[in-house]
């Protein structure tokens, strides 16, 4: 049997059936209708795809990848910040670094990432319920595993953000005290856990095994890069170096020759995509990575600008004049579809995730989000060999090969003296360039520890950076919701 995916995610054909208890009845309604639904591979299939709608579907039109993750964590760091039509009073405190608890938008990336995991759960307990001969061992464990990468995927997110967070790895079937107030596990519990559901989803098919509509599905190859940066964020140095060598050496991916192919809707899920986000316009989904960084001052191109460049940042001048990423990665000019003229835009833009096809009507651009690239397997390669060995021939040798599609200096011919600390941040400021508006910056900033996080902000601008914000509080309407929950420290006082 073959999965019918087209290049934007499915939404489950019945929504309610992936959602948690409405009941207290011993036999609550979702249960009773899960449990009708799952009787076949084509019920596996449509589970599946549900969990995958969950990337970019959710409480509101901003869920998880689809916006929600770029304004509760990167619009905390120093390259981002609010837009003038930025109008949410939450959105406006995250860029200024004032939010707290009772933050909407961290209440939606809790609700949505929950969300997440709980049709995962449904999807993992009932499709390993349907019965041997309706349904192929194929399509069982894909569907399965595949369920697992989204769910450690989720929890890989929920942990760097929060920490402690409540692990829950089954159906709610029942509204108890003991479903509804589930206590915090700890971090390496957590962890545990997803490195366990990455595990098993290194059992799917390799990329070179998928049919053309199976593209953008998970693979292999995503759950063992995922399982690289897992390792890489733990500080598991010789782990994540076998685990990066391991994707490198299979042969499976490679970088475009044309850094612009990585958002060119007629090279998705092509030799560099590891694992993206799918979008296609005009079925249904608004783009909001595109439509809310696009500009309204051109005639005819209706953008929002709600997501800006800091101008107090340095990050456009660090980019060399040659640099062929520049172009690609922000916007300075534009033609209007509607008069034919060029206009200089009035500030920066990132314009990763316009579709040259849809500049008029920016909420259809069909450009995927990249969540995972082979250019990110050569860079945590080299970040972790380098905090093994120093900066290696090797590990510069990788880290070069994104400098030479960039078309500027290779370190190997420039810095022949490098120490660890300098080459630590060489990565760190290429990881920087390379992944703009990629949903990234906050989890680097973050995982080099406070006083990092706090020096990079305050040199664009960003004075009120605390300690605190190398984490997100804990909503305050789940704590108020779950008395076994505790806010992490902090954000506790």
């Amino acid at each position: 049997m073959k999965y019918k995916m087209k290049t934007k995610y499915l939404i489950g054909i019945i929504p309610l059936l992936l959602a948690s208890c409405t009941s207290l009845d011993e036999s609550p309604k979702s249960n009773q209708v899960t449990d009708q639904f799952y009787h076949s591979g084509e019920d596996a299939i449509s589970a599946i795809n549900s969990v995958y709608a969950a990337l970019i579907t959710g409480y509101d039109s901003q869920s998880l990848y689809n916006r929600g993750i770029h304004l509760a964590t990167d619009l905390t760091t120093d390259d981002y910040t609010a837009g003038p039509r930025a109008k949410n009073v939450n959105v406006q405190a995250l860029a200024k670094l004032t939010h707290d608890a009772s933050n909407d938008r961290i209440q939606l990336l809790w609700q949505d990432s929950y969300n997440l995991i709980n049709k995962a759960n449904v999807a993992i307990d009932h499709i390993l319920s349907i019965p041997e001969n309706v349904i192929s061992i194929e399509v069982r464990n894909k569907t399965v595993n595949e369920a697992k990468f989204l769910r450690a995927l989720a929890y890989f997110n929920l942990v760097r953000w929060f920490k402690s967070i409540p692990l829950v790895l089954h159906e709610t079937t029942s509204l108890t005290s003991q479903t509804l107030n589930v206590p915090q596990s700890p971090e390496e519990d957590v962890y545990e856990q997803i490195i366990k559901d990455l595990k098993d989803a290194e059992n799917l098919p390799s990329p070179k095994e998928q049919s053309t509509d199976e593209l953008g599905r998970a693979t292999s190859g995503s759950a063992k890069t995922l399982l690289a940066k897992v390792y890489l964020t733990r500080g598991e140095w010789e782990l994540a170096v076998s685990k990066a060598k391991e994707v490198i050496d299979v042969g499976w991916y490679d970088l475009f020759e044309n850094f612009s192919d990585v958002f060119n809707p007629a090279t998705k899920n092509g030799k560099e995509h590891i694992f993206s986000v799918q979008f296609k316009g005009n079925e249904g989904i608004a783009h909001n990575l595109a439509a809310m960084s696009e500009p309204y001052e051109v005639p005819g191109i209706d953008g929002a600008h709600a997501d800006a460049y800091n101008p107090s940042s340095d990050l456009y001048d660090l980019f060399d004049s040659n640099d062929l990423r520049k172009n690609v990665t922000f916007g300075t000019k534009l033609t209007s579809p509607t008069d034919g003229k060029e206009y200089t835009l009035s500030e920066i833009y990132f314009s990763k995730y316009w579709d040259q096809n849809s500049l008029i009507a920016p909420r259809n651009s069909s450009v995927n989000i990249p969540l995972l690239r082979y250019a990110e397997v050569l860079l945590m390669y080299s970040e972790a060999v380098n905090e093994l060995y120093g900066p290696t021939p090797e590990a510069i040798r990788y880290f070069d090969l994104l400098r030479g599609r960039a078309g500027i200096k290779k370190i190997a011919d420039t810095s022949t003296s490098l120490n660890k600390d300098e080459f630590r941040e060489l990565i760190f400021e290429e990881r920087r360039k390379e992944f703009v508006f990629e949903m990234k910056r906050w989890f680097d900033l973050s995982r080099r520890g406070a006083d990092y996080f706090i020096a990079k902000n305050k040199t664009a601008g960003k004075d009120n950076v605390q300690a605190k914000h190398i984490l997100l509080p804990i909503p305050q309407r789940e704590l108020d919701l779950n008395h076994n929950l505790k806010q992490n420290p902090y954000w506790a006082e």
